[in-house]
């Protein structure tokens, strides 16, 4: 017996199709930003990526960052008057709670509790 996706759909299909949809509406919000919002998005987007927060692709994470953005658009405001010059630090603070793909990894060669070692 098959187990249903995450959608509550027996069909992975449809998982894959709608977290297309939702990546399509994604990207058209980003490229709806002013082009200086969409480099440091870009730049943010490749940083993120490096350091591997486990939850990037599915949580509110990358939704956040734009919903942010779209209100400095709407405020006036620049982007490096939004953020600052730091944007390493600023997406290191946006995930300093969040475990990341290099912490699981470390835990599971340590033997530190919270792994599935015995």
């Amino acid at each position: 017996m098959r187990a249903a996706c995450r959608s509550g759909s027996l069909d992975p299909r449809r998982e894959t199709s709608e977290g297309k949809e939702q990546w399509r509406a994604h990207v058209a919000r980003v490229k709806a930003l002013p082009p200086d919002y969409q480099i440091v998005y870009k730049e943010m987007l490749k940083y993120l990526f490096k350091v591997g927060p486990v939850s990037l692709s599915d949580g509110p994470l990358l939704p956040g960052i734009v919903d942010f953005f779209e209100e400095g658009v709407a405020a006036g405001k620049g982007v490096v008057e939004l953020i600052g010059t730091d944007v390493a630090a600023l997406c290191d603070d946006l995930i300093k709670d969040s475990p990341t793909y290099a912490d699981a990894y470390q835990e599971s060669i340590s033997g530190n509790p919270g792994t599935d070692r015995k």
